[in-house]
């Protein structure tokens, strides 16, 4: 059985640690992806305070992402790579963090509760295979901090699953 913490009374520091190990317990023994892109999304979800979604979307092809479990409301099935904070993450291969949603132009609402985004790119050899995103209905919710944590946590992800 695995259970969360209380992560309220934790520094930043503290807390990303203590995520990092539980999300490599998690993911270090399940090596399906579909799986373990679940549970990592049950324990981001669970665990980060001020988010109001937490999924993952696959590359399904070189234009198009569908998407993969998910924490949250129901969100939009497809999106085009190049279109949104998703697709644009996916087409410059890195992550990006979007103060307020409502000024990154292309922006695709699935929630209108959403007001910043953070969204991690996941790589297998070298080739972006999906994205990791996560929404705040708070404005400026994330920082470089949370990217370079995610883009660890992502990893072990990679690392864990068989692909």
């Amino acid at each position: 059985m695995f259970t969360t913490e209380d992560y309220s009374q934790l520094t930043r520091d503290v807390f990303y640690d203590l995520l990092y190990r539980q999300a490599e317990a998690l993911l270090r023994d399940e090596p399906d992806f579909i799986a373990n892109m679940a549970n990592l999304a049950a324990l981001l979800y669970g665990a980060m305070d001020r988010v109001n979604w937490v999924g993952f979307y696959r590359l399904i092809d070189p234009h198009e992402l569908v998407l993969g479990p998910f924490q949250g409301n129901p969100a939009c099935v497809r999106l085009k790579v190049g279109q949104g904070v998703c697709g644009t993450s996916v087409a410059r291969r890195q992550s990006i963090i979007v103060p307020d949603v409502h000024k990154f132009d292309g922006h695709i609402a699935c929630d209108s509760a959403t007001n910043s985004e953070i969204v991690i790119p996941l790589f297998f050899k070298e080739q972006v295979i999906g994205v990791l995103d996560i929404d705040s209905p708070e404005f400026d919710r994330f920082d470089s901090q949370d990217q370079h944590e995610l883009e660890k946590i992502a990893a072990l992800l990679i690392k864990y699953s068989y692909l």
